[in-house]
């Protein structure tokens, strides 16, 4: 005979299995995997966050992946990472790519904006218009660079430690895109 107290006991056994478990995160109504794997790294989802335009207006959901042993204050570093952005509205490339020179500009000085400004108009020059549901992931790969990827299609590379730093801080730095978004991505979970 089953008692009260063994039933329960099978249900949290079952609920602790790692199959009952969930595999993803959402956020906004966007579906995150909690780990990924890059060519030779295993990254960990470590925040999500909600971009909002005018308070209301959803842009659009992000995670950002780290290696387990990454914490927030060492984001810019040149550690492993991926950000995942997924939109909610249609937006030009040329759009993207204005926006990708101011927050780089926000979040430099003079002299590093023109060491970087080949590689960012390299990067300006790979961005293509968006659509609701599209993905846009930069995946950074230490001695390898920065790979812009949408819809999990590669568009290029672009090497640099220095490059790096400068486009993620659009969303990590001290003058991010948004700081409540940067705040969510960077909580430590």
């Amino acid at each position: 005979m089953v008692t009260k107290f063994s039933g329960f006991m099978i249900v949290l056994l079952f609920m602790a299995s790692p199959s009952f478990a969930s595999v993803t995160v959402e956020v906004g109504g966007v579906s995150f995997d909690r780990t990924l794997d890059t060519k030779d790294q295993r990254l960990h989802l470590h925040g999500t966050g909600l971009l909002k335009y005018m308070v209301f207006i959803k842009a659009y959901a992000g995670a950002l992946y780290l290696p387990e042993s990454v914490q927030s204050d060492n984001v810019l570093k040149p550690v492993p990472k991926q950000l995942v952005l997924e939109y909610f509205h249609s937006i030009k490339g040329e759009d993207v790519a204005k926006a990708t020179r101011k927050k780089i500009a926000d979040n430099v000085t003079a002299d590093q904006a023109n060491v970087l400004r080949s590689r960012i108009d390299e990067l300006a020059a790979l961005y293509r218009d968006v659509k609701p549901g599209d993905r846009y992931a930069l995946t950074y790969i230490p001695d390898q660079g920065t790979t812009l990827s949408l819809n999990g299609e590669s568009l290029g590379s672009i090497p640099g430690d220095d490059f790096a730093q400068a486009v993620f801080a659009i969303w990590l730095g001290t003058n991010p895109i948004d700081k409540k978004f940067r705040d969510q991505l960077l909580r430590d979970s």
